[in-house]
């Protein structure tokens, strides 16, 4: 499947990487605690969170310099999803800033002359994939409930680290090596080509574009001179597409409510629809809860047997029910209670079914960080330009993205295309709430479909297997999207091989470089952790 060769490709990626990273100490602080992507991310957000800004402050600081550093990944040219935890209020709030398709978009928006789906390559490069790009609507908007800083304020690490330059990462000058398309790009070849790691990188067109926002708030990005330039560019391309001003001008963020379910004495939630990451986690954990899977021993042949055919059902239900809920019914109730994880539960035996059944129920580039600040307000936020350096467009310095790629190029499904929609998304932003209401955890990752099975993993390793946040997110990631079996190669799981086959077991040995960040609560502070497989960092005071 084209979705399948995406992620083992986005994987590979990264893999030179993972291979060589080591295991790490959690990192402890009494106060507040960041955890993202790259290190300089880390530094803006924890210099926000110094000088008393809210999780939300520091959660802009930190978005807007990974889409300096790491726009392969992320940045205000794509979409991103938001949990916040309101310690004051003891409320969580879920943001919905997932990118919208064109007014024009129809149902087979990726269909050819004879009515068959586009190669995925030829559908994700060019403007024809760009979708209106949510991020700076959905920080604005939580900006303007649970900011404490100045909004302009927030801009500068930003600025200042795009204008003076930034060092090429070993990772980022890997992914621009093995990128076909990239280049072909006039902006991006000349910022980013033909240099070595450890080169400056100096982007003076995103350090202005991030002035006029600072200035004049995300109305500039949607209305003024950034959008028409969005709009001339995607239009104009080789391969064009038909974004308009006025899809930009009618983007709106949204307020979603959150999902939630149990898992043994926790709560867990995290985001729903448009996303589908959410209710699959809990399917996955409300099923394991109905197995045999606690009684079998952490890292073992039970364990990964039972965590994947948990997720082959998930992923089932995930094709068959979720798109966006302004256009489809979504049978969020149905799928997350209690009779229906248990009929689908007892679908799970001692032997793999390869493939799963959708229940009845009726009546692939993204980055995660985690943050908590010193009132105890934490962000858990999940961002993306969907496929590595999204569509392959720079226009003013940033990445737009490919996000009309994640509907089903084939119609007929509840994540067609079409107009004003949201395409379903994997990302799972995800907080834990202890028996007596307090957060206890946070995380959330990258890893397009397979974002799933690694915040699932995460959450297991840490509540059934008793490790704390850095050795969880360590542990080595397993289970599956509905297809084979995946194991992460170079781990000790490839010893697993002869008993999952031996349980009928169709298994694949492949890299699967997540990147997870998370932050747990410990008495009097925060423990923070940062996936190995990546480069970023926790830090905290």
């Amino acid at each position: 499947m084209a979705l399948a060769r995406r992620a083992a490709v986005a994987a590979c990626l990264f893999f030179c990487l993972a291979a060589a990273a080591s295991a790490r100490d959690a990192v402890l602080a009494s106060r507040f605690m960041v955890a993202a992507a790259h290190p300089l991310a880390v530094e803006a957000g924890y210099e926000v969170l110094k000088r008393g800004g809210s999780a939300v402050d520091a959660a802009i600081a930190v978005q807007l310099v990974l889409g300096l550093v790491e726009p392969e990944s992320s940045g205000i040219g794509g979409g991103a999803f938001l949990l916040y935890w309101s310690a004051q209020d003891r409320k969580l709030r879920s943001y919905d800033g997932r990118e919208t398709a064109p007014a024009s978009t129809r149902p087979g928006h990726f269909l050819n002359k004879e009515g068959k789906p586009l190669n995925f390559q030829e559908a994700v490069v060019g403007g024809r994939s760009v979708g209106v790009p949510g991020v700076l609507r959905m920080l604005e908007l939580a900006h303007q409930r649970h900011g404490r800083l100045p909004w302009n304020e927030l801009f500068d690490p930003a600025i200042k680290a795009a204008a003076e330059g930034f060092a090429l990462s070993p990772k980022l000058h890997a992914v621009l090596q093995r990128e076909r398309f990239l280049r072909d790009d006039p902006r991006a070849r000349t910022l980013y080509y033909e240099k070595p790691a450890g080169a400056r990188i100096v982007n003076r067109e995103y350090a202005e574009t991030l002035r006029l926002v600072a200035r004049d708030g995300a109305r500039q990005f949607y209305e003024g001179d950034i959008a028409k330039d969005i709009v001339l560019t995607v239009r104009t391309h080789a391969k064009p597409g038909d974004l308009t001003e006025a899809d930009l001008a009618g983007y709106r963020a949204i307020e979603r409510e959150p999902v939630c379910g149990p898992y043994r004495q926790w709560r867990v939630c995290s985001m729903g629809p448009p996303s589908s990451g959410g209710i699959a986690v809990l399917q996955i954990l409300g099923m394991l809860e109905r197995t045999a899977f606690a009684s079998a021993p952490p890292r073992s042949a039970a364990a990964v047997h039972y965590f994947s055919e948990a997720g082959r059902l998930a992923y089932s239900d995930r094709a068959r029910y979720l798109g966006d809920p302004d256009f489809v019914r979504v049978p969020f109730e149905k799928l997350l209670s209690g009779d229906y994880l248990r009929e689908r539960a007892k679908l799970i035996t001692d032997r793999s079914s390869r493939k799963a059944p959708a229940g009845d129920t009726e009546a692939p580039g993204t980055s995660h960080f985690s943050i908590a600040d010193a009132e105890g307000n934490v962000v858990s936020m999940t961002t993306t330009v969907e496929s590595s350096f999204g569509s392959r467009i720079m226009v003013r310095g940033f990445i737009l993205n490919n996000q009309l790629t994640d509907f089903d190029f084939v119609p007929g499904t509840p994540n067609q295309a079409g107009p004003r929609k949201r395409p379903r998304s994997s990302m799972a932003p995800a907080l834990v709430f202890a028996p007596g209401g307090d957060v206890q955890m946070v995380l959330g990752s990258p890893g397009g479909p397979l974002i799933i099975n690694y915040v699932a993993k995460t959450l297991v390793a840490a509540l059934d297997w008793r490790l704390d946040i850095q050795a969880a997110i360590e542990t080595p990631n397993f289970g599956s999207w509905n297809g084979s079996t995946l194991l992460e190669r170079g781990t000790p799981l490839e010893a697993l091989q002869k008993e999952l086959a031996g349980r009928n077991h169709l298994l694949e040995v492949v890299p699967l470089v997540s990147g997870v960040h998370g932050i747990e609560r410990l008495p009097g502070g925060w423990r923070g952790g940062a996936d190995p497989r990546r480069e970023g960092i926790a830090k905290g005071d």
